[in-house]
């Protein structure tokens, strides 16, 4: 499909999935958002549009808020692009310290403002994978925990398992839907994840993510699902199981770490979009590195 030129664009199609994926590969992206997969699954809730400037292939959208933004250009001209729509006043979000530093100058005669709400978590996958040393026994203790009170499997994702874990994610979204407070973007966050992880599961073969599913008693109490980010780094889009279900999170994370990705060093583990809990449980997972992300406007 034909993309528009800016100021023109179009919403995001599944036909442009191998463009991307090719762009995507070129670029090496480290920050999440740089995906097929992540623009389409949030394509509603972040309004992502696609649009040509020169010969830059870029994604406008807009936050939680309903705040406008373009991501970082996907190829091309990028330091061309993305100066041109700073100086239109346009926002950008996602820019992390290398983007900075190669396109824009540093950031020199502009005002970059680090999202702490929206870095990254990136941690060693074999760490997350063995759960060794003394700063993981709590982890471990979990994972115990839960392998010695239930019957389980540990699956690779395929469609058998798609019915239950439509079904666990319905009752996930009942939870915290309750137990996370309105405000500041929180349920319509949690929501967009709803939708999103439900429509990930029904196209992971079609989006190219794979993932991981924990059965208890034969039943779908657990899943996770992602993809390959760049060479050395996967990143963990989805991660969703039975909140009352003690170690089930914990095992999650380290069957999606040992089983997927094999050849990859590193595993992205996303944003804790300013949710306090969410934020001490991924620092628990001592990660090696916050890559940090900037909101960037024309000073």
């Amino acid at each position: 499909m034909e993309i528009p030129r800016y100021p023109q664009s179009r919403a995001i199609d599944l036909q442009d999935k191998p463009l991307l994926d090719r762009l995507f590969g070129e670029l090496q992206p480290r920050i999440s958002e740089l995906t097929f997969a992540n623009l389409y699954l949030f394509r509603k809730v972040h309004e992502y549009r696609l649009t040509l400037l020169g010969d830059a292939v870029l994604a406008l959208g807009r936050g939680y808020d309903g705040s406008a933004y373009f991501l970082p250009p996907f190829g091309g001209d990028i330091a061309a692009a993305t100066r041109q729509l700073l100086d239109q006043g346009l926002t950008l979000y996602g820019a992390d310290d290398a983007f900075l530093e190669r396109y824009l100058d540093g950031g020199e005669g502009l005002e970059a403002l680090a999202d702490r709400n929206n870095f990254d978590y990136l941690h060693l996958k074999d760490e997350m994978a063995q759960l060794n040393g003394k700063q993981y026994h709590k982890k471990k203790n979990r994972v115990n925990y839960f392998l010695n009170r239930h019957r389980h499997q540990v699956e690779i994702l395929n469609d058998g398992h798609l019915p239950g874990a439509l079904a666990l994610l319905e009752e996930w979204g009942r939870v915290r839907t309750e137990i996370v407070p309105r405000g500041a973007g929180q349920g319509s966050s949690v929501q967009g994840e709803i939708e999103g992880a439900a429509e990930a599961l029904r196209l992971h073969r079609e989006l190219g993510l794979a993932g991981v599913v924990i059965l208890v008693d034969g039943a779908v109490r657990g899943f996770a699902l992602g993809e390959r980010l760049n060479r050395e780094t996967a990143v963990c889009h989805f991660e969703k199981g039975d909140l009352f279900m003690e170690g089930l999170y914990q095992l999650l994370d380290r069957e999606f770490s040992r089983l997927l990705f094999t050849d990859c060093s590193y595993l992205n583990r996303e944003q804790d979009l300013g949710e306090e809990s969410l934020r001490q449980a991924k620092l628990s997972y001592h990660p090696v590195e916050l890559v940090v992300k900037y909101r960037v406007r024309k000073g």
